[in-house]
């Protein structure tokens, strides 16, 4: 194409010289130059059009490429943030969970297969003559109620005891299995009588009213725990330590500002204080004293939920609300395993352990149950087979000041 302009420009350039030397008089010196200028101007024009041309053309395809490389750049900013996205994703974390639910769903497939097999095994039996053939269903396990005998001192006696700072508190060790080392302590009330003898939580703790004598003790407890949490901090020594806890101070107004104000104002050593609650007292928590718990538990401390009767409760719910453990009675669990749980024996703390929540065996009597613990998957137990309560080492309590020793004696 580009030769077929240049032959025309030729021919136009000779007729250019034709016209000068036949009609112009030009000589033929003059005409010729005028058609070499003439043709000289015009491969000019045509170079300079096609090169507006090509720089034009230059200038689309740069447009082009920058368009495809902002594309390319915006395609790699959303990979960038999937693989940021999919590097967030606690993907052990996950498959631990999907790992326990396949496991559990298989506990419950093979459960509900040896139920039906069992139907099948009494229909296929002939059933005797003049009865009815309908098969009974089985019936439910009996609630398991843990009766705690009744005090043998009287709540004025508990009184007088507590004004006169009879009062002490020892401690009862918490291990984890199997090597048995130490997790934990628990403040262990014991009264001090008049002839030297100690009287242990169950013969002078009131059941029924005695709500002042409830919250001094509890009072001193947490007094007691911060004492200790606070020099085993200062030591480089961190210790959980658990504290009884009821509705009585959780109820009382005075009483639950005292202990807000209290973990506030240790918030440092917070996460190693738990408060232990019986069951009864814990699923009977009115609006305000649950209200009292959350605060509790926003600030750092947790609960662990004694004489736990059942585990059919929702384990998700309650590790929301800051429980971190469920004492059970190790013996209990052991014989009568159907009393607390649906699941199978060795499933249940895998499944409680996913929401953070610990099963705890109390009462440990032998070194069998001890195994059979550890088989079903049980790590923190507590009992006389592994240490009674003992009075606090002198090396891990401070001399306490005047202000302790009178909120001591203060009602919580």
């Amino acid at each position: 194409m580009q030769a077929l302009v240049y032959t025309f420009i030729a021919l136009a350039a000779a007729g250019v010289a034709g016209t000068a030397y036949f009609a112009l008089t030009f000589t033929p010196a003059e005409a010729l130059l005028a058609a070499i200028v003439f043709g000289c101007v015009c491969i000019v024009l045509l170079e300079r059009t096609l090169r507006q041309r090509a720089e034009d053309r230059l200038e689309r395809a740069i447009q082009d490429l920058s368009r495809l490389l902002a594309t390319d750049a915006q395609a790699g900013a959303v990979l960038g943030q999937r693989i940021n996205a999919l590097a967030d994703i606690d993907a052990d974390g996950r498959l631990e969970g999907v790992e326990a639910d396949i496991s559990v769903l298989g506990t419950v497939i093979r459960q509900v297969a040896e139920a039906v097999a069992d139907i099948e095994e009494r229909v296929a039996k002939p059933q005797p003559a003049g009865r009815d053939r309908m098969i009974e269903a089985p019936a439910s396990p009996p609630p398991y109620v843990v009766r705690e005998p009744e005090p043998v001192i009287s709540v004025n006696a508990v009184r007088q005891a507590l004004a006169e700072n009879r009062l002490i508190y020892h401690i009862q060790p918490i291990v984890t299995l199997p090597q048995r080392r130490s997790h934990g302590f628990d403040l262990v009330p014991r009264l001090m009588l008049d002839n030297g003898d100690l009287a242990d939580r169950a013969d002078f703790m009131p059941r029924k009213g005695g709500e002042d004598v409830q919250r001094h003790i509890e009072g001193i407890a947490l007094v007691e725990a911060v004492t200790l949490g606070r020099r085993a901090r200062t030591a480089g020594q961190p210790v959980n330590l658990y504290m009884p806890l009821s509705r009585a101070t959780l109820g009382d107004s005075v009483s639950s500002e005292q202990l807000i104000a209290s973990i506030e104002a240790n918030r440092a050593i917070a996460s190693g204080l738990t408060f232990v609650i019986s069951e009864a007292d814990w699923q009977g928590l009115t609006t305000g004293e649950r209200a009292i718990a959350d605060a509790l538990a926003k600030k750092g401390a947790g609960y662990s939920i004694s004489n736990v009767k059942s585990l059919r409760i929702d384990i998700a719910e309650i590790a929301a609300q800051g429980v971190r453990s469920l004492r059970i009675d190790a013996a209990r669990f052991i014989d009568e395993p159907e009393v607390f749980t649906d699941f199978h024996v060795s499933d249940i703390a895998n499944y409680i352990a996913r929401f953070g929540v610990t099963l705890l065996g109390t009462g440990i009597a032998n070194e069998r149950q001890i195994v059979e613990l550890i088989e079903n998957g049980i790590t923190l137990v507590q009992g006389p087979h592994i240490a009674a309560p003992g009075p606090i080492r002198p090396d891990l309590m401070v001399e306490q000041p005047r202000q302790v020793a009178q909120l001591r004696r203060a009602e919580f």
